[in-house]
């Protein structure tokens, strides 16, 4: 296995003190409603709002001197490119965050507001990461992947290793970075605990890949989980081979029951973008039905809160 629980201890030790551990709450509506401990793990709450700090961070720590001399450069659907932006602020280090159009402008300007230098092209991530493959080869800049990466796998790992021996945990499910980390350290604590990625109907790369058997390019489509969007590139090395050892079932959402899981939380006073919902939606449409004890990992607070305040509007 191309990343192991010791690898993930020792990202815990080397981001100490750069990134927040953060709660692990009850969800007490859910619980009382579907006889089981529903628990919360409050990622929306790290220090720039969303778990890809620890990933990004893991990275640049673990980069030589010379690396960092040249500058690093990432693609994103915006989180991970808020993360590696403030993590290289803080070291003092270029970045450069490459992003498609479908990007929203909230976590556009998050990334700007960090003095990285952010470049938009193409309507994919995987034009972004085009653009990221021509800034390597033509300037020299480090690459530093959202989520196909050892360090940045292990990184999101740490998550895990604060969430305990649940019977499940619901993770999100993107390029699998989150799912990889988590479900390397969950299965080597607990392996009976089954670990679940969530992700949306449309355009979800990695679902389609399990399901194909390998690594497939999807069409991109606008989505509430827009911080799911996105491919997990045809030459993957690391994530799609994790999840397809260790993930124990892949559930697809609607638009309408991402949304849901985004009222749910926002009544119980988490702001939460939607890739952060799923676990949540998941339990309220009955798509997962706890057995025991259940995390949901809520990866995520970046969301534009005119887009947050018209889904409270709603009717449930």
């Amino acid at each position: 296995m191309s990343v192991t629980l010791n690898d993930i201890r020792a990202a815990a030790r080397r981001i100490r003190g750069h990134v927040a551990e953060t709660p692990l709450l009850r969800d007490e509506v859910l619980s009382a409603r579907l006889g089981q401990p529903i628990w919360l793990k409050c990622e929306h709450r790290q220090i720039t709002g969303a778990f890809k700090l620890r990933g990004a961070t893991n990275a640049i720590l673990s980069l030589p001197p010379e690396a960092l001399a040249r500058g690093v450069v990432t693609a994103s659907t915006g989180n991970h490119g808020r993360a590696l932006a403030h993590a290289a602020r803080a070291l003092g280090v270029p970045a450069t965050v490459c992003l498609s159009r479908l990007v929203p402008e909230n976590k556009v300007q998050a990334i700007r507001d960090l003095a990285a230098q952010v470049r938009i092209t193409g309507a994919s991530q995987d034009e972004a990461m085009a653009e990221v493959a021509r800034a390597v080869a033509q300037e020299g800049m480090t690459e530093i992947p959202p989520f196909d990466h050892e360090a940045v796998v292990t990184g999101q790992g740490t998550i895990g290793l604060e969430i305990g021996t649940p019977e499940a945990v619901l993770v999100p499910l993107s390029g699998g970075g989150l799912a990889a980390g988590v479900a390397v350290a969950i299965k080597a604590l607990s392996p009976a605990t089954r670990v679940i990625g969530l992700t949306m109907e449309n355009g979800a790369a990695m679902a389609a890949s399990l399901a194909a058997g390998h690594p497939v390019a999807v069409t991109e489509s606008p989505s509430l989980a827009d911080s799911l969007g996105g491919g997990i590139g045809l030459q993957n090395r690391v994530t799609f081979a994790l999840c397809r050892d260790l993930l124990d079932d892949v559930i697809l959402l609607t638009e309408a029951e991402i949304a849901a899981g985004i009222r749910h939380l926002g009544r119980a006073g988490h702001v939460v973008e939607g890739a952060a919902s799923v676990g949540s939606a998941a339990l309220l449409a009955g798509r997962f039905v706890p057995r025991g004890p259940t995390v949901c990992i809520l990866s995520g607070a970046n969301i534009d809160p005119a887009l947050h305040s018209r889904i409270m509007a709603e009717a449930a």
